[in-house]
């Protein structure tokens, strides 16, 4: 369906139905709004990830290749 087809079945319809297309149209706009990424927590993932001590020792498997 095209625009102009859709447009020209809202205009053909009674004053009472087009305002409930209209109200269906800013409902389908609200739902849409609505996926919006949640604001993110600081701090959320603390203590999920641990690093060893020799987490800055450089690696024995790699000296082939510097």
């Amino acid at each position: 369906m095209t625009d102009i087809q859709l447009f020209t079945d809202i205009s053909s319809l009674p004053e009472n139905l087009k305002q409930e297309v209209s109200d269906f149209v800013a409902f389908l706009k609200s739902k849409n709004s609505k996926k919006k990424l949640k604001k993110r927590e600081f701090g959320y993932a603390k203590g999920f990830f641990t690093m060893t001590e020799d987490f800055d020792k450089p690696l024995d498997d790699f000296k082939d290749y510097m």
